[in-house]
């Protein structure tokens, strides 16, 4: 055995690895590489010794069979405490290998980059983490690095005499978790050969922490911000935050139901929510507009909230935006003008505590179709997102009277946000407005009552959404008190003879979408 320590360099992304290689070779390392990196070494001037000079044995197999030896796997899993190991190295005239920087061939890229099966295959190490498994299981002995990002205080601690076993638990940390992400995206991108499909007996995912935040739901909660690997544009995971402070835990919840609500919509909208749920929702002619009456449907509710627009934010909305009397956490745009960003920033009072952030162009529901997790305490459900929209072939009118064309207009639209409000959920709407919200009852004529008495005088005229069939007729009964004309709901009940009834005693319209809208 050689007295000079060896360390093993093979990685994909080549981002610091000059300077690495240089120092380990500062250092006494003897380095062993294969491939690409191997080359990167020769070309930068780096002494490297190829890893088939080693081992006595050449790559083959166009490169798929490089590190797989014995000779390679014995120098890094040996315990170097066993003499009978310390003994079978020596046999091997083989020096035990104390470090390995290694990072796997770019699966994830080339799937963003829609690669062919074939090509997919061949992106698919294995070479790789049998490397980082060996060596991170032996860690006591072995250094491993996976993220470029390391190389920096790595070198420094061996400069300063070396790595503690604590810090050579946490890169085996990393790297474990390095390759635990990787065969995570490997096994969903074969899980569409699975004939369970999007529910497999197994479900691996995988996601990556993108911020670390102050606290969770309460201070006395940690969290952090992890983003799936293939997130779609446009939503609250790419958005680009262009002013403010962190965004809190609270922040990121609501600005996500905000957003997807806003979404809906094709026409000029603004959405502001509290809690996950919308307190303010309305159309308009221009982006301004539709601000002005969501904000004036309930001004005492929407301080404090976040604001989602599905237009750029010009100076005109900017400045209602900032009137005295406002504030708002959050606001998001597919885009910011620069004269209205000016607008926020130098708003007096607010400073960092308004966030600011660019959506880019908002992809409608459809296109983010797919699917949800959410944690229960031992387990989790994953469920098909609620992307379904209105649908004219499944609209039945079950009463005498037939909405008006207006009547229609707003019944799309509150049957639009209903769907984004907590369950039992009541949405009371008119002109494009909601001007009554019953989000989060125990019972549904709870809610009714306390959309009504929110939407007070605009209740007359207007039209109700329920996320769900009436189980009793008394909300008919309370709507039609408050001068509601028409009713949309999803039908189902027994008792819909008598709430048919009951509307047609009234002379309100009412309409059955077959479709149920449970948000919990």
């Amino acid at each position: 055995m050689t007295a000079a320590p060896v360390a093993l360099l093979s990685v994909s992304d080549k981002r610091g690895l000059e300077l690495f290689a240089r120092g380990l070779h500062e250092l006494g390392f003897q380095l062993l590489s294969t491939g690409g990196t191997a080359r990167a070494l020769h070309t930068a001037g780096i002494p490297v010794r190829d890893v088939s000079e080693w081992t006595g044995f050449p790559e083959i197999l166009d490169g798929r069979v490089k590190t797989l030896h014995p000779h390679i796997h014995a120098a890094i899993l040996a315990n170097l405490h066993l003499p009978a190991h310390r003994q079978t190295l020596s046999d091997l005239s083989l020096s035990p290998i104390t470090l390995v920087a290694v990072n796997l061939y770019p699966f994830e890229q080339a799937w963003r980059m829609g690669a062919s099966e074939a090509e997919m295959i061949e992106q698919i190490d294995i070479g790789g983490p049998t490397l980082v498994r060996a060596a991170a299981k032996n860690f006591e002995h072995v250094a491993v690095v996976v993220r470029p990002d390391d190389y920096g205080w790595v070198l420094s601690r061996l400069r300063g005499g070396g790595l503690s076993r604590e810090e050579r638990a946490l890169l085996a940390a990393r790297a474990f978790a390095h390759v635990a992400e990787y065969d995570a995206l490997i096994a969903q991108w074969f899980r569409r050969y699975d004939p369970e499909g999007v529910l497999p007996k197994t479900l691996t995912l995988t996601f990556c922490r993108t911020q670390r935040l102050r606290y969770g739901e309460n201070p006395h909660q940690q969290a952090a911000f992890y983003r799936e690997p293939f997130a779609p544009p446009s939503t609250i995971a790419t958005a680009e935050q262009l002013w403010g402070k962190e965004l809190s835990y609270n922040n990121l919840l609501d600005a996500d139901a905000a957003l997807e609500l806003v979404r809906e919509f094709e026409q000029p909208a603004c959405v502001i929510v509290k809690h996950t749920n919308p307190c303010g929702v309305a159309l308009g002619a221009s982006i301004t507009e539709a601000f002005l009456r969501a904000y004036e449907a309930d001004p005492v509710s929407a301080y404090g909230g976040i604001v989602a627009c599905n237009r750029l934010i010009d100076r005109e909305v900017a400045e209602a935006m900032v009137a005295p009397g406002t504030f708002f956490e959050v606001i998001l745009a597919p885009d910011f003008a620069p004269d209205a960003l000016v607008l926020f920033q130098e708003r007096k009072g607010w400073g960092q505590n308004v966030r600011l952030l660019r959506t880019g162009e908002l992809l409608p529901p459809d296109q983010l179709a797919g699917y949800a997790l959410r944690s229960l305490t031992g387990g989790a459900l994953y469920t098909e997102r609620d992307v379904i929209d209105w649908n004219p072939d499944t609209l039945q009118v079950v009463t005498e009277r037939v909405p008006t064309e207006a009547e229609w207009a707003d019944l799309r639209f509150a049957w639009r946000v209903v769907k984004h409000v907590k369950s039992n959920a009541i949405v009371v709407a008119k002109g494009g407005v909601v001007w009554g919200v019953g989000a989060g009852q125990m019972n549904r004529v709870g809610a009714v009552r306390l959309a009504l008495e929110q939407a007070g005088a605009h209740a007359r005229g207007a039209v109700l959404a329920s996320d769900a069939f009436f189980p009793f007729p008394d909300s008919v009964d309370l709507a039609a008190q408050a001068g509601i004309h028409a009713i949309i709901q999803p039908g189902g009940s027994k008792r819909d003879p008598e709430v048919i009834a009951a509307a047609n005693e009234t002379g309100i319209a009412m309409v059955f979408t077959g479709v149920r809208h449970f948000r919990h």
